[in-house]
């Protein structure tokens, strides 16, 4: 597939989720990378600034099956994977699916159930299947789970684990948006809900043949020394106390790819590297006592290191 022609379907969707989704076309575009990775999202932000929305809009203009999982302290495994139920007719037990077994799977407020129910996700999302009573049962492609969870208010509610977080390819921020769009957005769901009038403009099989040609954009082998270096300057940052694993290497690389084809290019520039380190690797790293309690964020100290660490020139295209 050519490079203008995956550009220009990963512009449909984009252009689609907007007229829902108005004024953050840069945190569309990056769900959508996040997508095309294989990868899954984490959005951490205050209520009602559209994470819900986002998600459901992105399902919608895909056309892909999609699932609700509302979290909470009382949620059990089996009510997010599915379980066996006794068939009194055929006097056997069959597998009845969970919410999970959908392409498209918004885990809302995850961090508000218990650390066994959110372990239940992990299997889904490293392995793309479920294990019940032994037998394993493959979940549909394509899959991503998008996460949100509220990081201003911390009551009843349980961090996730370091080795969750490293499951998301990307943590993102949709914040508020600007006065004008907000204004748009009060004419626009005045009388009803944008969201009826998004249409599927991406079949499944269209998606995952994108999600086929985003890795074959090449990546010169000073881009990929260049990751390494990025990712191993965590591992010895006097502000971090546990730095980023080869997973980050490995995300920071296929989320390089994803984004440059949907910019139309079928290379990958440092740039690339630079615009999404941020949101792919501060969310793996541990930051020193010290840095917490000067009040310094993961972010911030992502982009000091970036500052230090020399940008390769002269990157060829092939």
């Amino acid at each position: 597939m050519a490079s203008a022609e995956v550009a220009e379907r990963i512009r449909h969707v984009v252009n689609q989720v907007e007229t829902v989704i108005v004024g953050k076309r840069d945190v569309v575009e990056l769900a959508v990378v996040a997508l095309l990775c294989n990868g899954h999202l984490l959005i951490e932000d205050i209520p009602g600034v559209g994470k819900t929305t986002l998600a459901k809009t992105l399902a919608l203009s895909l056309g892909c099956a999609f699932k609700r999982i509302q979290f909470t302290p009382d949620l059990l495994p089996a009510d997010i994977t599915g379980t066996n139920i006794f068939n009194q007719k055929n006097q056997e037990f069959e597998f009845r699916q969970g919410p999970v077994f959908a392409n498209v799977v918004l885990a809302d407020e995850i961090n508000r159930a218990t650390p066994k129910t959110q372990a239940a996700l992990l299997e889904c999302m490293e392995e793309l299947q479920v294990t019940s009573d032994g037998v394993t049962h493959p979940l549909p492609r394509p899959f991503f789970v998008i996460a949100t969870q509220n990081n201003i208010e911390h009551a009843g509610t349980y961090s996730l684990p370091e080795a969750q977080l490293d499951r998301f390819l990307m943590r993102v921020s949709i914040g508020y948006p600007a006065q004008s769009d907000e204004v748009q957005m009060l004419a626009a769901q005045a009388k009803s809900h944008p969201i009826g009038g998004v249409r599927a403009v991406l079949a499944t099989e269209e998606l995952l043949s994108l999600q086929e040609a985003v890795r074959s954009v090449f990546v010169h082998k000073s881009v990929s020394a260049y990751i390494v270096e990025i990712v191993t300057s965590t591992r010895d940052h006097s502000q971090i106390e546990v730095g980023a694993s080869p997973r980050g290497s490995l995300a920071l690389l296929h989320a390089a790819q994803a984004y440059a084809a949907s910019l139309g290019r079928d290379f990958v520039l440092p740039d690339d590297i630079k615009a999404l380190a941020p949101m792919v690797l501060a969310h793996r790293i541990v930051l020193s006592p010290e840095a917490r309690a000067r009040g310094i964020g993961d972010t911030a100290v992502i982009a000091d290191l970036l500052n230090r660490v020399p940008v390769p020139v002269g990157i060829p295209k092939e």
